[in-house]
């Protein structure tokens, strides 16, 4: 399982300020604290600075990676600011993502395939919402066939279904979970994450609809989050789901992450 650590998002006020004042030590203590709780990759994101994003994007890159030797996912919907950043990334990163959308698709599918970088393919176009199953292995298989052509091996691939908000989609999370499993059939060699956050988007606890959702979806065969790793309860739903999914052989990693006290 695939975990790419979110906390270093724009969007959160607390990470807008830091990034905004320059502080280092807090952008510094939230990439040492997911790279301690399992992350695989640090996720970074400026996107709420627009015209300064690509300088921003940058120093958070470097502030990042001067404490912490994990890749970075390169977190943008812009190509000119993935292509700008792409130089200061000290270990191959993943990039964060690309849609069917043709600016998007085409002015960063060529960066991907040039650097040989995992990339995250969202379930997205101009012309198709993603609000059904069938809708979701379409574009799915359309993102497949883009990234062929391109050059790039489906394993660098990761498919985001995308899940919508139960709470205005009632049938969201069955069809995100439903699509999961159909994509990991459809298209051997594709992986497929997700972003938890968005399906308890509105409702109380949110917390434990994202961890329900979670182990769902590893059921499914997803075999990549976009996640808070020190969210203990969450870890330790994921490497529970794991090791009943059959995904954790002799349930060593789940024995690890107890030892290491990190299963809530």
């Amino acid at each position: 399982m695939l975990i790419v650590g979110e906390r270093i998002n724009s969007s959160r006020p607390k990470i807008a300020e830091a990034i905004a004042t320059r502080d280092r030590g807090f952008i510094q203590g939230e990439a040492k604290a997911q790279a301690e709780a399992g992350a695989h990759y640090i996720d970074v994101n400026a996107g709420a600075f627009f015209e300064k994003e690509a300088e921003y994007l940058k120093w958070i890159m470097e502030v990042v990676q001067e404490v912490c030797d994990l890749p970075l996912c390169l977190d943008s919907p812009d190509a000119k600011v993935i292509r700008e950043v792409l130089p200061g990334a000290r270990i191959t990163p993943m990039v964060n993502s690309i849609t069917l959308e043709p600016a998007r698709l085409e002015g960063i599918l060529p960066l991907v395939a040039d650097l040989h970088t995992k990339v995250i393919g969202l379930c997205q176009s101009e012309d198709m919402m993603a609000d059904s199953t069938a809708a979701k292995v379409e574009l799915a298989g359309r993102l497949v066939e883009k990234v062929k052509l391109a050059g790039i091996p489906l394993d660098d691939l990761y498919l985001d279904p995308l899940v919508y908000p139960l709470g205005t989609d009632t049938r969201s999370a069955m069809a995100t979970l439903e699509a999961i499993a159909l994509i990991m059939r459809e298209f051997p060699g594709v992986h497929t994450i997700c972003g938890l956050t968005n399906v308890s988007h509105g409702l109380p606890k949110r917390k434990l609809i994202n961890r329900t959702f979670l182990i769902a979806a590893i059921m499914r065969g997803l075999d990549g989050a976009i996640m808070d790793p020190t969210d203990k309860e969450l870890y330790g739903s994921l490497r529970a789901a794991m090791a009943v999914a059959g995904q954790d052989e002799y349930c060593l990693e789940y024995i690890q992450a107890f030892r290491a006290g990190r299963l809530g």
